[in-house]
């Protein structure tokens, strides 16, 4: 994690910010998967309500410089903007950048049914609606199922900024519960 490379999004009057960011990380998991699988890790430095118009990549410089290599970005050139691979600044902070995911409380009870734990009224007593979790607060990519071609939302949440790096993999989407990313 010496190296990063920030993509940011070029402002265009056809298409909204998220619109962009959600085919630039499309393109990028389909891209990391193929290339360097899990050796790179993301973070959005403008976070907020959203994640903001910029993609930043962490890895070493081999898999950055090979990543970019291999043409994931095709069709994407007029809509960004790429620094050049550069050496991490002297920082003492480190954060993980996670998915999160909840089970819906409908898809709950259907799987209680379906395998005989519980009756439908079993289902509605032992699994309340107030056992939704709520991932309305944190920001999302809206991207498609490679498995399925269903949309689904990946919710992302930046962690506590700590002091200590955490070396790790990262899964397909850049994204890890465990190691860190430099902060800064």
């Amino acid at each position: 994690m010496d190296y990063y490379l920030d993509i940011t999004l070029l402002p265009d009057p056809e298409f909204e910010e998220q619109v962009l960011l959600n085919a630039l990380f499309s393109k990028f998991h389909r891209g990391m998967s193929q290339t360097v699988p899990g050796q790179v890790g993301v973070s959005f430095p403008d976070f907020g309500k959203r994640l903001g118009a910029r993609l930043r990549l962490h890895g070493s410089a081999a898999a950055l410089d090979k990543l970019m290599a291999a043409g994931w970005m095709k069709g994407l050139g007029d809509y960004t903007q790429i620094s050049g691979i550069q050496a991490v600044p002297a920082v003492c902070q480190y954060r993980t950048v996670r998915r999160v995911q909840a089970k819906s409380v409908w898809n709950k009870r259907r799987r209680s049914i379906a395998k005989g734990w519980l009756t439908e009224e079993e289902a509605e007593t032992r699994i309340p609606d107030s056992q939704q979790k709520d991932l309305k607060h944190l920001p999302f990519l809206q991207i498609k199922s490679l498995s399925n071609g269903n949309s689904m939302r990946v919710y992302i949440e930046h962690g506590e900024i700590v002091t200590a790096l955490v070396d790790g993999t990262f899964n397909s989407y850049g994204l890890s519960t465990t190691a860190t990313i430099p902060w800064f």
